[in-house]
């Protein structure tokens, strides 16, 4: 299944409207600033080019001096609000390790069999810990059955549904077996996304003592400034979303593995954290352990796929040998990364919100955008 997974993720990644004039370049006024101008015109030209993609826009983050970057074209601004699909991931991951972390108030080790957790009987491996359900190692049929076999699914569909609670679809995806489809004892195999990753936020709630957004507020929103990133649910009716954040559906029940909705201005505060050793600003939100450990390979690359942590993809090791880059991208095309080498980051948004195509958004940014922005900070060191 791993390596059907890994296929199916690097077809998706090497999978309109002219720019508008709402460019803009923010790049910071240094001698030894990087020259962002190719990595401009390559997003500019992207959205003039494929029709799927009206607008799209970036933001690039340095270690020491934050946001160095931004720009926007065609449909999109610096502000627009974007569903992110599984570019959802590791912030997910950042707040089951932010409970992880808090001894003081939580109960909660995320290497813990969720079991000890929940009030119900399950029907999975007995063995499953949250961090086996974020790295896709806890044997509860993954995301391809949902494209593949949605009937067999049954209830666990809930996941993908703006209704209802999150607490009642954590316990339906932990009591009801899906005897069609093939499952696996905890930490044996690699099957991306699905059930586990919603049960996995049933578990947050309950040890947490709030709703999600609340714990996600409580952790990572508010000592991190974050002014308008949050969870809903619009999977099913992402066409729909029209940017604006009083119309997100499903706060009650909100997709772990794809339900976040940011702007640049948010989700560069998110790779800010990750390039310094988990805090934001001065407010250490994650330990450096903590975030070093979402980086940590559960699954190992084969044949120069990419390797799988937590929340992260992990591209295999460079030429010199290293291992730098961890990148999360998601269903629509947005992509986040950080290079921990560089010591820097940055996210791309897009918009493709049929999702026949937004591989085609990621897979560029992975394939061409990055190297030209390695390129342009390389040129300055």
């Amino acid at each position: 299944m791993f390596r059907v997974v890994i296929l199916l993720l690097s077809s998706a990644l090497v999978a309109c409207s002219s720019g508008n004039g709402n460019e803009s370049n923010n790049t910071v006024q240094e001698s030894s600033a990087p020259d962002f101008t190719m990595a401009d015109a390559w997003l500019e030209s992207f959205v003039d080019f494929e029709p799927l993609f009206p607008g799209g826009s970036m933001v690039i983050v340095d270690k020491k001096r934050g946001v160095i970057h931004k720009s926007a074209f065609g449909s999109q601004t610096e502000e627009s609000l974007v569903l992110l699909a599984s570019t959802s991931k590791v912030p997910t991951v950042m707040l089951l390790m932010a409970l992880h972390e808090d001894d003081d108030n939580v109960n909660f080790d995320i290497q813990t069999a969720v079991a000890n957790y929940l009030p119900w009987q399950g029907v999975w491996d007995p063995a499953i810990t949250t961090e086996h359900l974020v790295s896709n190692r806890s044997g509860i049929p993954g995301l391809g059955n949902v494209f593949s076999r949605p009937a067999d699914y049954g209830v666990h569909l809930c996941q993908y549904l703006p209704a209802g609670t999150l607490q009642e679809c954590a316990e339906k995806i932990y009591t009801t077996p899906l005897p069609a489809l093939a499952s696996t004892p905890a930490n044996t195999a690699f099957d991306y996304g699905g059930s586990a990753w919603q049960l996995a936020g049933g578990v947050a709630e309950l040890v947490g003592g709030g709703t999600w957004n609340q714990l996600w507020d409580q952790y990572i929103g508010e000592p991190c400034g974050l002014e308008i990133a949050r969870f809903g649910n619009m999977l099913s009716v992402a066409s729909n979303w029209e940017g604006n954040p009083e119309g997100l559906l499903g706060q009650d029940n909100p997709n772990m593995e794809a339900g976040l909705v940011s702007d640049l201005e948010d989700y560069a505060a998110l790779i800010s954290l990750h390039l310094n050793d988990g805090a934001c600003g001065d407010t250490q939100v994650l330990s450096p352990e903590g975030v070093a450990f979402m980086r940590e390979e559960r699954t190992p690359s084969e044949g120069g796929s990419l390797g799988y942590g937590m929340g992260w993809w992990i591209v295999p090791a460079s030429e010199d040998g290293s291992v730098y880059l961890y990148v999360d991208p998601g269903l629509y095309g947005a992509v986040s990364w950080i290079d921990i080498k560089r010591e820097y980051g940055g996210v791309v948004l897009f918009e493709e919100y049929s999702g026949i195509g937004g591989g085609i958004g990621s897979g560029g940014v992975l394939r061409q955008l990055i190297p030209i922005i390695e390129e342009a900070i390389d040129a300055v060191r």
